[in-house]
């Protein structure tokens, strides 16, 4: 079974309110199950609990608590009380240690110790026992210094990597070791914040990168604040069942989970579809895609109106976030928000490390993630932290003439049949007056393009502004007085619209997903 597991944690029952037994049928996917939407089991990974609680401190700090200075700085008590202070930040081994630049590297932790969940909890969120220290998930947040944007970079905890110390192993080793170097009779405390050094240490020899600061989040943390923001929507290409494991049972397509739903989605590694296939065939790294959408999908509730207008609702949500929430010692909750409050979703990337191969053993046999060598991690990373540069000025918007005062003939290059008078209806609609519709010479065109004879520039800027996407250039054939539009593929919509059929998920694209992406993932 998946037993992906941290360390103790303070003992704190499970909230009345968010006990996933109340009110819930004993077998909710038993046979006698009513029809319609399943309702998943429960669980976590600690991906979604430390990213998204800690990300929630940022993205509620710096949009809510700002927003009035009064209720910005009485939100900021309410976590400064209850939040839980470790010395995670080392002396050494941090790159640039002694550093000034104002950008910030935060790494985030999931701890979901089942210590203090009673053994009904544990079989109700199908969370098996603890095994130890490890950790599972582990993601890098880079804030530049001008608060434009923010990457969040996920690490597979197999991620096979040079542990100081302690030679080469899987990355959610870093944490045991660390833990297990302190001296057995001291304090609990101080043995977890030898495992979070170690662990820092780990991911800036790997990076190059100085990490700035650590927050840790536990599961009951996560499980309440999914729980507070209402619910959390998440789009699957296919249905999934993995009631043997993580408890997981969803449907495809768009729905919004929250609590034991919530911890099933971001925990599920195993499970199936409706035909039979794997339900997350890239295994841990589908599950990385989980959590990353899981996260933008909070943050986009936590950005909503319906919390920025309801100061119950975020004083809860602050409640949640700090009393699961472990930071270092110099994280200034408030600092963090004031240099997020200006980030967009659409500037918020999630990515996964870049890797050479998944599915590699290590020489005792070992299922372990090859990372890509050091050269191409180092150049991933210093591109992730530089600065951006400034934007160059605008360029002079062409001269234009009235819709009316062009002539057009419209050409379908893209192979789709119809496109040419469809769009030549458009215009017409738009004021252009069309003269002649018909096929390109070819019909593989993939960028539309409106060609002009030479010193109809200007008629020529005006059909392009009109035509998303659309290129200029001078054609000798082209009658004077009339622009030509040659459609492209690119001018049908970019292809056809996903839905949730039981298909694969499309593969992640190179530059990752941002926060407002809403498109399906197994």
């Amino acid at each position: 079974m998946d037993r992906d597991r941290d360390e103790d944690g303070a003992g704190r029952p499970l909230p009345p309110r968010l006990d996933p037994r109340a009110g819930r049928p004993a077998h909710p996917h038993g046979a006698a199950a009513a029809p319609g939407p399943p309702t998943p089991q429960p669980p976590a990974s600690r991906a979604g609990r430390g990213a998204v609680v800690a990300r929630a401190v940022a993205a509620v700090l710096s949009v809510v608590l700002l927003g009035v200075s009064g209720w910005g700085w009485y939100l900021t008590r309410v976590a400064e009380a209850t939040v839980t202070r470790t010395d995670a930040i080392p002396g050494s081994g941090n790159a640039d240690a002694d550093g000034t630049a104002e950008a910030v590297n935060l790494l985030l932790v999931g701890n979901d110790s089942r210590a203090d969940l009673t053994p009904e909890q544990l079989e109700d969120l199908s969370a098996g026992t603890d095994s130890g220290t490890n950790t599972d998930t582990m993601i890098l947040v880079h804030l530049p210094a001008d608060g434009s944007s923010a990457s969040f970079v996920s690490f597979p905890r197999d991620s096979y990597v040079e542990i100081p110390g302690h030679g080469t192993d899987k990355l959610n080793a870093a944490y045991a070791y660390g833990y297990g170097d302190v001296d057995g009779s001291a304090p609990d405390e101080e043995r977890r914040a030898g495992g979070r050094q170690l662990l820092v240490q780990t991911i800036s020899g790997l990076t190059g990168l100085r990490i700035d600061h650590y927050a840790e989040v536990d599961l009951l943390g996560f499980f309440e604040l999914s729980s507070v923001v209402g619910g959390v929507e998440v789009n699957l290409c296919s249905a999934v069942d993995d009631s043997a494991y993580s408890g997981a049972r969803f449907d495809a397509g768009v729905q919004t989970i929250e609590g034991a739903d919530a911890l099933a989605f971001v925990r599920q590694r195993h499970g199936v579809r409706p035909d039979g296939s794997p339900a997350l065939p890239r295994g841990d790294l589908d599950r990385i895609v989980r959590q990353q959408v899981f996260i933008g999908g909070v943050l986009r509730k936590v950005l909503s109106q319906d919390t920025l207008l309801d100061l119950g609702r975020q004083r809860r949500l602050i409640e949640a976030v700090s009393r699961s929430l472990t930071i270092d010692r110099d994280l200034v909750l408030l600092d963090l928000a004031q240099q997020m409050q200006a980030v967009r979703l659409d500037d918020i990337r999630f990515q996964t490390v870049p890797i050479a191969d998944p599915d590699a053993e290590d020489d005792d046999g070992r299922s372990i993630v090859r990372l890509a060598d050091e050269e191409t991690l180092r150049a991933f990373f210093a591109e992730l932290s530089a600065e951006p540069e400034a934007a160059p000025p605008a360029p002079e918007a062409p001269a234009t003439v009235a819709p009316s005062e062009v002539s057009v003939e419209v050409y379908n290059g893209s192979g789709i049949p119809g496109l040419a008078a469809d769009t030549a209806a458009g215009l017409e609609a738009a004021g252009f007056v069309v003269t002649a519709t018909g096929n390109a010479a070819t019909s593989d065109h993939e960028q539309t393009v409106v060609r002009h004879a030479p010193g109809d520039e200007v008629l020529a800027a005006t059909l392009a502004a009109a035509v998303p996407g659309a290129t200029t250039e001078v054609g000798d054939d082209v009658e004077p007085g009339t622009v030509q539009l040659v459609l492209g593929s690119d001018a049908a919509g970019g292809g056809a619209a996903e839905a949730p059929d039981g298909s694969a998920a499309p593969a992640p694209a190179e530059g990752g997903r941002t926060a407002d992406d809403t498109s399906c993932i197994n």
